[in-house]
């Protein structure tokens, strides 16, 4: 089973002493061509403040980011579970997980990230600020990574719940199958009509994963998963078009 997580835009600093990034060792090894593409392209554009500032999207006390970017090949790492930062990496708490909880999210918890692509939750990753609608010159994210984060995608055998934002998703889209399935946060509106979260989407989704991670039950079919979420308390059900609603 995979669960996979959308990046978020604030990084935790920091990491080991004389770690750097490795683009060899990351997950999913098929995706390093890309890898090395967007590091190259987002440490050369971010050497130009002006253009770097517009392309990134970064208002005035955000120049910092411009100076992560120049330096992620020598910058210390960190696991990807602990370097994402906000409302659903607070909801996981991977500071909290046990080892054997930690184990498992290393196997089975993935994170797309606009500048790695797929990661492992421990693969290590510096601090960086890119986002899926920032602007490399030359290089469009979209056409850049979906077809190999989707063939990678499609050649896992277990299931795949789809827990990232759309924007993420469209960087490379799952397969659609019975073993696959996107992740909707709703609520019952007035009329009763399933309503799609916003505000608390993201808080939803780390509580969520965190569940999951805690089980650590490997899944094998969308009807485990919802046997064990019924069990759990957690009110997951078939959507329309084979997605799954989280309804909180």
């Amino acid at each position: 089973m995979l669960l996979i997580l959308p990046p978020s835009e604030t990084k935790r600093d920091g990491g080991a002493e004389g770690s750097r990034l490795d683009l060899s060792s990351l997950s999913f090894p098929s995706l390093t061509p890309q890898r090395t593409s967007t590091v190259k392209a987002l440490a050369a554009l971010s050497r130009d403040q002006r253009l770097a500032t517009g392309a990134l999207s970064l208002g005035p006390t955000q120049r910092h980011e411009l100076a992560r970017n120049r330096v992620l090949t020598s910058s210390p790492v960190l696991p990807a579970i602990e370097r994402y930062t906000g409302v659903l990496y607070d909801g996981l708490d991977a500071a909290a997980l046990s080892e054997k909880e930690r184990r498992f999210a290393a196997s089975h918890v993935v994170i797309h990230s606009a500048l790695f692509g797929l990661l492992g939750a421990d693969d290590l990753v510096p601090a960086y600020r890119l986002s899926h609608n920032s602007r490399l010159p030359g290089l469009s994210l979209g056409r850049h990574w979906r077809s190999g984060v989707s063939a990678e995608l499609a050649a896992h055998s277990g299931l795949v719940i789809d827990a990232r934002s759309e924007a993420y998703a469209a960087l490379g889209p799952a397969p659609r199958s019975e073993n696959s399935a996107y992740l909707r946060v709703v609520t019952a509106g007035e009329s009763g009509r399933r309503v799609a979260l916003s505000h608390f989407n993201k808080k939803a989704k780390g509580l969520f994963a965190r569940a999951v991670v805690s089980a650590g039950i490997d899944h094998g079919s969308i009807g485990s998963l919802l046997d064990w979420a019924g069990a759990a308390g957690i009110q997951l059900e078939r959507g329309a078009d084979g997605e799954l609603d989280l309804v909180v």
